[in-house]
């Protein structure tokens, strides 16, 4: 859990092995899908996005969101020009989801987790959808019409998949990690 309000070496090097684990579980985790408005893809990335986010607090979990997707995108010349987009995207979903999982009170632990992860991954679908409708209509040239018919109809149900796995799989992988990590010290009590 997030106590400190520094970085530390210890901090540092944990933000970086979790945006390493989320690098990977986006581009090695994932089922592309063809889209005429781009790439899309089924991808456990966001599991560990909003897992990090939970089990570390929300800047620890957005550094290590935006900086694994980004990392994804620069590598792939199809992405690499909006990779700062993504950073910013998957960042917001893992703060918001750490915000609200250390810093607002809920009641009892697994309602505000799930809650968490929900606007997490609610956040993401919503700057994601609307950054592909921006696009669609300034960049591509499409009419308003079909930029909204065709992301409705091919990236929305692909990114509700995606945040409702994320947000089941992250939400389990809480419980289940959290006693053990805190055992191994890596998670304060």
């Amino acid at each position: 859990m997030e106590q400190k309000k520094q970085f530390d070496v210890r901090a540092i090097a944990l933000t970086g092995i979790l945006a390493a684990m989320v690098f990977v579980l986006t581009k090695f985790a994932s089922i592309p899908i063809p889209s005429p408005l781009g790439k899309t893809a089924l991808s456990l990335g966001n599991t560990m996005c909003i897992l990090a986010a939970f089990l570390f607090g929300p800047l620890t979990g957005g550094l290590a969101a935006g900086v694994g997707n980004a990392l994804v995108d620069l590598l792939d010349p199809a992405w690499a020009s909006q990779f700062w987009i993504t950073f910013i995207n998957k960042f917001l979903m893992a703060f918001v989801a750490g915000l609200v999982m250390h810093k607002v009170k809920l009641g009892r632990e697994n309602v505000r987790v799930w809650f968490a992860g929900i606007l997490g991954a609610l956040t993401y679908c919503v700057l994601y959808l609307t950054k592909n409708i921006l696009e669609g209509i300034l960049l591509r040239g499409f009419t308003w019409e079909v930029t909204i018919a065709e992301t409705l109809a091919t990236k929305l149900p692909v990114t509700l998949t995606n945040g409702v796995i994320a947000v089941i799989c992250a939400s389990l992988l809480y419980f289940i990690l959290k006693q053990p990590l805190r055992k191994a010290h890596v998670l304060k009590a």
